[in-house]
């Protein structure tokens, strides 16, 4: 399988804190997770290859232009301001998306990021692109003819909407790729089997048909992101009926992810897409820093294949997963599962 990876423009991204239960924490987003994940492609003999530069085409069909414009610029903005902090983080938030957009880069970094895990420093933007850039490389590369794609992005995506950063995540790199996908394909499908609901990517189609969204994720009753990813949220408009979410509760093992993912590849079956987008998240492990799943290594590879299973052209896209011992061992173990079972007509 082919890996799209930028290492050296996508590690410059290096925020340092973010708050937890209201105290100042590690920023578990390092940088050296694109490390471990790359030596892990590596070592299972994957062809690895460098991003072509999209541009901004592939990520203005998702995101709106004054969110870009933010992103782009806040930094320099921020850094401006008298007594600021080293990195952009929001102190204040609307209460709805409806309130009037204001000026202040202060006002916008709340409009724009909705919570304290997505700080922006100076070459923040810099990495967001190339992250971008392997996820649409990857879906290029899949419209080309090849069966499948992995795009190693980080920082991750899934959780931010169309003009929203959130839980250390800017750009939607699943989203990229799908309407890329959707250039060639009438119906795109994203299964997402991070631990955290992908509740951007969710947001962005929530009221389309042409893209199924599919997420297995820890209950977010009482865990991140709390007020999306629950089973009664089905879509809505022209899109009601292609949003699936299958909460687990905490602490779920391997047979029950499978259980949930079983269901919902039936769903996407139904659906009948031309491609798949799998959000990979390595962060539902049993060993993971978050501790909210319990997959095993071998639960990943087993999660890989079934996916594999639908015969899809698909495209792996990066989200969490966070430093442990095991991290390169669960990617080696997802791709390698996925690769034994997966043809594509």
């Amino acid at each position: 399988m082919k890996v799209f990876s930028a290492p050296e423009r996508q590690k410059i991204h290096y925020p340092r804190n973010f708050l937890v239960n209201g105290a100042p924490q590690p920023n578990p987003e390092v940088p050296e997770r694109v490390d471990r994940l790359l030596q892990a492609a590596s070592a299972g003999g994957h062809d690895i290859a460098a991003p072509a530069d999209h541009g901004l085409g592939p990520i203005a069909a998702v995101h709106t232009p004054e969110y870009l414009r933010f992103l782009e610029h806040i930094y320099e903005r921020w850094a401006r301001i008298p007594g600021a902090s080293e990195e952009v983080i929001p102190n204040i938030h609307p209460d709805r998306r409806e309130a009037s957009y204001p000026l202040s880069a202060v006002g916008q970094a709340g409009y724009h990021m909705a919570d304290t895990a997505c700080p922006i420093g100076p070459d923040s933007w810099a990495a967001i692109r190339w992250s971008a850039n392997c996820a649409a490389s990857a879906a290029e590369a899949v419209l080309g003819g090849a069966p499948a794609a992995y795009a190693l992005c980080r920082p991750p995506g899934h959780h931010a909407f169309t003009d929203l950063a959130g839980g250390f995540c800017f750009v939607n790199n699943a989203a990229v790729a799908a309407m890329v996908l959707r250039q060639k394909h009438a119906r795109v499908a994203i299964v997402d089997v991070d631990l955290h609901h992908g509740n951007g990517t969710q947001g962005i189609f929530y009221r389309r048909d042409d893209v199924l969204t599919v997420s297995v994720h820890a209950d977010p009753i009482r865990f991140y992101p709390f007020f999306w990813g629950h089973a009664h949220e089905r879509g809505e408009g022209a899109g009601t009926g292609y949003n699936l979410n299958l909460p687990l509760p905490r602490g779920s093992e391997d047979a029950a992810f499978l259980e949930a993912l079983n269901r919902g590849l039936e769903t996407v079956a139904a659906f009948a897409p031309g491609a798949l987008v799998v959000a990979l998240g390595l962060d539902a492990f049993e060993g993971d820093p978050f501790g909210g799943l319990a997959v095993s290594t071998e639960g990943f590879s087993r999660i890989g294949a079934r996916l594999a299973g639908l015969g899809l052209p698909s495209i792996v896209i990066q989200e969490g997963g966070y430093l442990c011992d095991a991290l390169g061992d669960n990617l080696a173990a997802f791709l390698g599962g996925f690769e034994a079972d997966h043809k594509t007509n």
